[in-house]
């Protein structure tokens, strides 16, 4: 079992493209949200193309589970050929069960409430562009970061990133060097 996890591409195709080189073999990836919108309170990027975008996305032949993010209007959904589920989405993938939501709305105690609810092996989260895993009892937080408008830095540069899970645990891999950041094992 791999499953991709991605959040914040806000449009940006070259972004999208690199991080696929560390999920596009992936049985399952998931998204969580802010899929193809750039705010312009962010700046724009090289690569922002909503339109190719979408195409590659529409293209991918791994399923894609995409929660709703803050900045996915329902306009631009009209692109994509897959549904984005808001404001949560649950998979099951193997005996792994994840819970994805952009988490703009929801305090960390709060994410953590709705995992247990659901029983969720995993609460998958993005926003912040932040990447996060980490492990509170049964269930494991995890955030991706952002591999377009990264908001980590190591030594004052950003670092874009995208998610793994498999069995044995988590990863956070920066997409430019493939170097693991943050893992978290079984």
């Amino acid at each position: 079992m791999k499953i991709g996890v991605i959040s914040d591409t806000h449009g940006n195709i070259i972004a999208y493209e690199k991080a696929l080189q560390f999920i596009g073999d992936a049985d399952l990836i998931v998204h969580a949200g802010d899929v193809l919108y750039h705010p312009p309170r962010l700046g724009f990027t090289d690569g922002y193309d909503i339109p190719a975008l979408a195409d590659a996305l529409n293209l991918l032949a791994v399923p894609i589970v995409i929660a709703q993010g803050n900045c996915d209007a329902q306009v631009y959904e009209e692109l994509l050929e897959m549904p984005v589920q808001s404001p949560y989405a649950y998979v099951s993938c193997g005996d792994t069960r994840i819970l994805v939501n952009h988490g703009h709305m929801l305090s960390r105690n709060q994410m953590i409430d709705i995992a247990h609810r659901y029983k969720a092996d995993y609460f998958v989260s993005g926003h912040t562009h932040v990447p996060v895993i980490e492990r509170v009892g049964s269930i494991v937080l995890m955030n991706p970061g952002s591999p377009s408008i990264p908001k980590f830095e190591i030594d004052g540069i950003p670092v874009p990133t995208v998610g793994l899970i498999t069995e044995n645990g988590a990863w956070v891999i920066n997409i430019e060097d493939g170097s693991v950041i943050i893992e978290l094992h079984s």
